[in-house]
């Protein structure tokens, strides 16, 4: 049965720096995926960037200056950024190959994106690994996950955070 863990925060907790943490800590096992990251400019957040985690590719997801829509609080997200990036390693996820995927984050502007919506639809009936974060705040489409039976949902808090990319990389990269 495959491994379904929802990393579950606040803004700013570290769910983020956990899941890019945990790639760089796996040695025999190949992560697919995408991470986020805040773009910060003069100290205030202006936007998202969106890198995968196998290939390094790496573009702007959301941003104050973007126009949309959609339109996620103060930011326009760019869903071809989605199709383009986030989507295809997705798709060609394979447990065959003892592939971990890799989400961060399930949110409003990724889940702005229908497609993005299938992809995570059938990764999580499918065979593969999983490890995606979640925010804390109710919202259908994660909430249906968090009730889900087979999927751990896991707190990050600053007390924890350092220690869970090690842990996890330890139950996912076993030879």
């Amino acid at each position: 049965m495959p491994t379904r863990i929802l990393l579950e925060g606040r803004p700013g907790v570290g769910k983020s720096t956990v899941v890019r943490r945990l790639a760089a800590l796996l040695l025999n096992r190949r992560a697919v995926g995408f991470t986020t990251e805040e773009i910060r400019q003069r100290g205030a957040r202006t936007g998202f960037a969106l890198e995968t985690v196998d290939s390094g590719l790496r573009a702007v997801l959301a941003h104050v200056d973007l126009p949309g829509p959609p339109r996620v609080g103060r930011y326009g997200v760019d869903l071809g950024v989605m199709e383009r990036l986030a989507l295809p390693p997705l798709r060609s996820a394979d447990p065959a190959r003892g592939e971990l995927v890799l989400i961060d984050e399930l949110g409003r502007m990724e889940l702005a994106c229908t497609a993005f919506q299938d992809v995570v639809r059938w990764l999580f009936t499918s065979e593969i690994d999983i490890v995606a974060t979640v925010h804390v705040k109710s919202d259908p489409f994660t909430d249906a996950l968090k009730r889900r039976a087979d999927i751990e949902l896991v707190q990050v808090n600053r007390g924890n955070r350092d220690a869970l990319p090690e842990d996890l990389a330890a139950r996912f990269d076993s030879p």
